[in-house]
């Protein structure tokens, strides 16, 4: 039987926009939206599923491919990148590399994000699956597996091609995942940079979302161009705890394309704030460990579980259940043991994984023998 524990909190609970309640805040895109990072809540919408070329806003999903990979070990910071001839060859944004020229992945990733090079980012391409295409085809299986269903990739750039599209909402939720890598947005918000600054051949870097520099709050993430797609951007910003994510596709120019852009910001930051119930260190249950070598495990968040609400908001009653499955060692942190539901007036509102605190390792046979011989010995027998 799953064991439910009660908790309540008062907090803010979150709210819907609706397209009337406010005016259009990117008039000058054909496609926008706003998203609040923590919760995924949709702040403000405009055409958000309409297919459109997303041009070097592409390049989000290159990156992610990228960042998981690092994370899971499969490629070093410091490791050299060779450019292959294919790599060389990219038109558009680039950091001119050479064919055979070699640059660690922290500068070709520097170089990806901060001014969008095409060659850098097929390079890297090829490092991750051998060749662009099949790159090209994780992209897409990662698109299906994140819920995307108006996007298709054909390359991993975002050069103008037949069949490469993607929505506002879209890019949008791969923005969401990628700044979970939160290494991406301390390139991101650079500004300017240099590679190969200790060689005769150095490469000023600077940054193609010039918002990162008037824009205090905003350290990401993305823009693009291309005849097709016209001037695109991805950004988001931090503020009073609240990290939002704007996304505007087929602006007719640079300016447009800030304008429209912060005032979805201005907008968001003014009417909406979030707040945490719980943390990624809060015990939410202790659980009993079949085989380990601890008896007890401490349960939490696999995430922090935050609410978003508008500032005019009354405060509302809020509850908690947990459903944690059986625990047998070995554990991991990180690993999934149950899910924690969030219910207002009962109503399960949202959801969010559970994990242990710490690794639980597997107890050594001698250790499960002496427990259990202790259990024997401290039962008392009635006749």
């Amino acid at each position: 039987m799953k064991k439910i524990l009660l908790f309540t909190f008062f907090i803010f609970i979150p709210v819907l926009v609706k397209a009337e309640d406010i005016e259009d805040l990117a008039p000058n895109a054909s496609s926008a939206i706003m998203i609040e990072a923590s919760t995924g809540e949709i702040l403000f919408q405009k055409n958000p599923n309409e297919k459109l070329a997303p041009a070097s806003m592409t390049k989000m999903m290159s990156l992610l491919l990228i960042f998981e990979e690092i994370d899971k070990g499969n490629i070093k910071w410091d490791e050299m990148i060779t450019t292959s001839e294919h790599a060389s060859s990219m038109g558009g944004s680039q950091i001119f590399l050479k064919v055979g020229e070699k640059m660690s992945a922290l500068d070709m990733i520097k170089g990806i994000t901060i001014a969008s090079g095409n060659d850098a980012t097929v390079a890297m391409a090829e490092r991750v699956s051998g060749t662009e295409e099949s790159f090209v085809k994780r992209m897409n299986e990662r698109a299906k597996e994140l819920g995307l269903k108006n996007t298709n990739f054909i390359n991993a750039t975002g050069l103008d091609a037949d069949n490469h599209y993607s929505s506002a909402y879209d890019m949008s939720l791969i923005a969401k995942e990628l700044v979970k890598h939160e290494k991406v947005l301390e390139f991101s918000s650079t500004y300017e940079d240099y590679l190969r600054k200790d060689t005769s051949n150095p490469f000023w870097l600077v940054n193609t979302n010039r918002l990162v520099k008037f824009y205090p709050e905003i350290d990401g993430l993305k823009t693009g161009f291309t005849s097709s797609a016209k001037y695109c951007l991805t950004a988001t910003a931090k503020k009073d705890g609240m990290r939002l994510i704007t996304v505007v596709m087929n602006e007719p120019d640079t300016g447009k394309r800030s304008s429209d852009t912060k005032k979805m910001l201005d907008y968001g930051f003014n009417i909406y704030g979030v707040k945490n119930i719980i943390d990624e260190n809060t015990i939410i249950e202790k659980k009993e460990v079949e085989l380990g070598e601890i008896k007890v495990a401490d349960i939490v968040p696999k995430e922090t579980i935050t609410i978003l609400s508008k500032k005019s908001d009354k405060e509302r009653d809020i509850t908690y259940k947990t459903n944690i499955n059986r625990l047998i060692a070995p554990i991991k942190k990180g690993d999934v043991v149950g899910t924690i539901d969030i219910l207002e007036n009962n109503k399960k509102i949202s959801e969010v994984d559970a994990t242990v605190k710490e690794d639980i390792k597997k107890a050594n046979i001698f250790k499960i023998f002496l427990r259990n011989l202790k259990g024997v010995l401290s039962t008392k027998l009635v006749f």
